[in-house]
């Protein structure tokens, strides 16, 4: 393969300038959470900035049309925007509405260590059987296409900035032009089935007369759906080496993961989270509020749920771009109770959790992002690299949330999930809550098992717990539009949809907030 000079994340200029927008990308994105409980991908939006920058005619900014360069920059900003808002500021807001602020610096050292094992886990784990580079990751997809296409102007250039405007064209009359624009990158039994959930669920007060959304029908599915996705990706690297020869692409692929090495890294990554939870109960006092024999049912329950939660949530953004970590969270959560464990080992189980879902999905975008615009050339360097920066980035995340959480929340931006956990870890789980858990946890299990791995189980439940109707019809009707039309026409326009929805809805929301 080709070679060409290898560009490292530690010159000054690319080091500089990550640090100052994942600084900005952490303030904005908590800001934006604590207000309206969702945080922007900050990747496509610092993408979109560095084209620009680069365009500037100025020397010393003609580095940044390298795509390497940007590639980094946008990883680590969007590594700091989601560890710091749907970690960390999450976690610190949770302990705030509960009244333990002297649970903060805890807290925050656990998240820390829980985002920066995630993102290892994904550097070990991505090009294997589980999370290959041939699966999906639209917004990976989406961020490659944005890159190359703005780097090369042109007729691609004009097809991106028509796509950027009518995404933004439609973001500010409501309609979802993400979903649109996935529907033509990602794979289309599984966007068919997150649809389906989302239809079914967003109108199911008009179909069936009550609110699928009240009930635990959806939380039933994820859980039997996300017990046999977890079964299947211990499965697929546990089964017998093939006795097939292998392709000339992959034993060309030196940066592929191995069966073997990924179970290694799966178990590794296990040991780690365990060693990151009992720090996380010693310094918090949890083991104090508990027997011995619950401690350790805490520690192993909590080490598994980091493990799953980091493999269903990175599943199904590798699948569909979603990343369904609140979803997740909140159903190992619902089984802690449960489990009756006390609220604060509840609620920091929950911190540590939720804080490796999203920078797993992230991560796996930014690395496919890479593999895509790197096309084989220096691609294991450029992983590494990214990995690194990317620990920086959520390093940076975690401390502008210990640094500044406590002053936005006392602004009165404090995320409902936040609230929701805070409420939530105190109560009692009844009898009729499990049993309506455990019936819908069949039919997840028999999505999941049908249709083995395109994760309809997941997708259909993810469809279910979001809701949305609209946002599903439109998914349909574009999947029907490229079954007869097919995906030349919107190769570089889909994607410029997802950037101009994501632009256009981070300037709404800023407009809002000054």
């Amino acid at each position: 393969m080709k070679e060409k000079t290898k560009v490292s994340i530690y010159e000054p200029g690319v080091l500089a300038l990550g640090i100052i927008l994942a600084i900005f990308s952490a303030a904005i994105c908590m800001q934006i959470m604590g207000m309206f409980g969702t945080a922007p991908n900050t990747s496509l939006i610092v993408g979109v900035l560095i084209m620009i920058i680069a365009r500037i005619p100025l020397q010393v900014l003609k580095k940044y049309s390298d795509l390497e360069r940007q590639n980094y920059i946008m990883s680590i900003a969007s590594a700091a925007g989601f560890s710091a808002a749907n970690g960390a500021f999450i976690g610190i807001a949770m302990v705030f509405v509960m009244d333990r602020t002297d649970l903060v610096i805890p807290l925050s050292i656990g998240i820390a260590s829980g985002s920066v094992i995630s993102i290892f886990a994904t550097y070990k784990l991505f090009n294997s059987s589980i999370f290959p580079t041939s699966g999906s990751w639209p917004m990976a997809t989406a961020a490659a296409t944005i890159l190359k296409a703005g780097n090369e102007g042109g007729k691609k250039g004009k097809e991106l900035f028509t796509g950027i405007l009518i995404g933004a064209i439609l973001n500010q009359f409501g309609l979802p032009a993400t979903g649109i624009g996935i529907a033509f990158v990602a794979n289309m039994v599984t966007m068919a089935a997150m649809g389906t959930g989302l239809i079914i669920s967003g109108f199911s007060p008009y179909l069936f007369d009550f609110n699928v959304l009240e009930t635990n029908i959806p939380a039933g599915l994820m859980i039997g759906a996300g017990i046999v996705a977890s079964i299947q990706i211990v499965t697929s690297i546990s089964k017998k080496k093939s006795t097939k020869p292998e392709s000339a692409e992959k034993k060309q692929d030196i940066s592929r993961v191995s069966e073997s090495s990924a179970k290694k890294s799966l178990v590794f990554s296990f040991a780690l989270f365990t060693v990151g939870a009992v720090i996380l109960a010693i310094i918090t006092g949890v083991f104090s509020k508990m027997s011995n024999f619950a401690s350790l049912i805490w520690i192993v329950y909590a080490s598994i749920a980091t493990v799953i939660t980091m493999l269903l949530v990175g599943t199904a953004s590798m699948h569909s771009g979603i990343a369904p970590s609140f979803a997740v969270v909140t159903l190992f959560l619902t089984i802690g109770m449960f489990l009756n464990f006390p609220p604060i080992a509840l609620a920091m189980m929950v911190g540590y959790i939720g804080s490796v879902g999203m920078i797993f999905a992230d991560t796996g975008i930014g690395l496919k992002t890479g593999f895509l615009i790197r096309n084989g050339i220096n691609e294991i360097h450029g992983r590494k690299q990214q990995t690194i920066i990317k620990m920086l980035g959520a390093i940076i995340g975690v401390l502008m949330a210990f640094l500044f959480g406590i002053t936005i929340i006392e602004g009165d931006a404090i995320p409902p999930m936040s609230i929701f956990y805070a409420n939530t870890v105190s109560k009692i789980v009844s009898p009729s809550v499990i049993l309506e858990l455990l019936i819908w946890v069949i039919p997840g299990a028999i999505l999941q098992v049908v249709f083995g791995t395109k994760s309809v189980g997941l997708m259909v439940a993810t469809g279910l717990l979001i809701g949305n109707g609209m946002f599903g019809i439109f998914i349909l009707v574009s999947l029907l539009v490229r079954l007869k039309f097919g995906t030349k026409y919107m190769t570089i326009r889909a994607p410029g949809l997802i950037a101009g929805d994501g632009i256009w809805g981070f300037i709404s929301i800023l407009w809002r907030l000054f």
